[in-house]
């Protein structure tokens, strides 16, 4: 059987760039991309004939459907993709900027949208493969300070729900994968407690495991995970003094 080929975007540092290295570690080939020149070149060493750098700017939709192109062509049919590419500012009241918000929309969100329009077709068309989106559990609910991030996470798992039972029929199957907290340059922003919070590298490994799975959703770590889903759930009565004394907000 031969190597599987992926394709994993936002890969110049934080989960991206370890799973690119833990994937390359296990026989794959990884196609990797980031704005990052250096970075790409830096992964690309460390890994040599198993990583391959394709430098890309996500929010450009014709820039990705001809990097997925050239992927295909150099390297063969692409069997899986993580769709990883991500910023975060934190933005509340006292930085409110509309600004902010566009800026990690494109990013977050249309970056997903322009990497599903270039991949999706292709895996439709052979009627197989394996399409993973980073969200955040930041998307159940809204948290202080993410006014901006928080809602493009919402979005991607929404996206995700309308996508899977199409996916489901096409023979795509079609992973959300939806972290805690992961120690990145990101989250090193946040100007709050983190809890329960796991390197890259931990993340990386408990991707690969749920990519390896049939469940639609891959969260980690549990614990921290199935609090926020619980949070979500409850009323704003009881919700909101919650996350002020998680967060320590207010």
């Amino acid at each position: 059987m031969s190597a599987p080929l992926v394709w994993i975007t936002g890969a110049g540092s934080g989960i991206g760039r370890a799973l690119a290295l833990r994937l390359a570690r296990d026989g794959a080939t990884v196609a990797v991309s980031a704005r990052s020149v250096e970075s790409l070149a830096e992964l690309e060493a460390l890994a040599p004939g198993r990583i391959h750098a394709f430098p890309l700017d996500v929010t450009d939709a014709g820039a990705v459907a001809v990097c997925v192109a050239a992927i295909e062509e150099r390297h063969g049919p692409l069997d899986q993709v993580v769709l990883n590419a991500g910023t975060h500012i934190p933005m509340s009241l006292d930085d409110y900027a509309a600004a902010t918000a566009r800026t990690l929309m494109e990013v977050n969100y249309m970056g997903v949208v322009h990497g599903l329009d270039a991949v999706l077709p292709r895996l439709r068309a052979r009627g197989r493969g394996v399409v993973a989106v980073v969200a955040s559990v930041a998307g159940y609910s809204g948290l202080p300070t993410a006014a901006a991030y928080g809602p493009t996470k919402a979005a991607l798992i929404n996206l995700c729900e309308s996508l899977k039972l199409d996916c489901d029929r096409a023979g795509i199957r079609l992973h959300l994968i939806s972290p805690g907290f992961v120690a990145t340059p990101l989250t090193a922003r946040n100007p709050f407690p983190m809890p329960d919070l796991i390197g890259a590298e931990e993340a990386a490994d408990r991707i690969v495991v749920g990519l390896g799975g049939s469940a639609f959703e891959i969260i980690f770590p549990k614990r921290f995970a199935r609090i926020m889903k619980a949070l979500r759930l409850l009323p704003y009565g009881v919700y909101f003094p919650l996350v002020r004394k998680i967060t320590g907000a207010g």
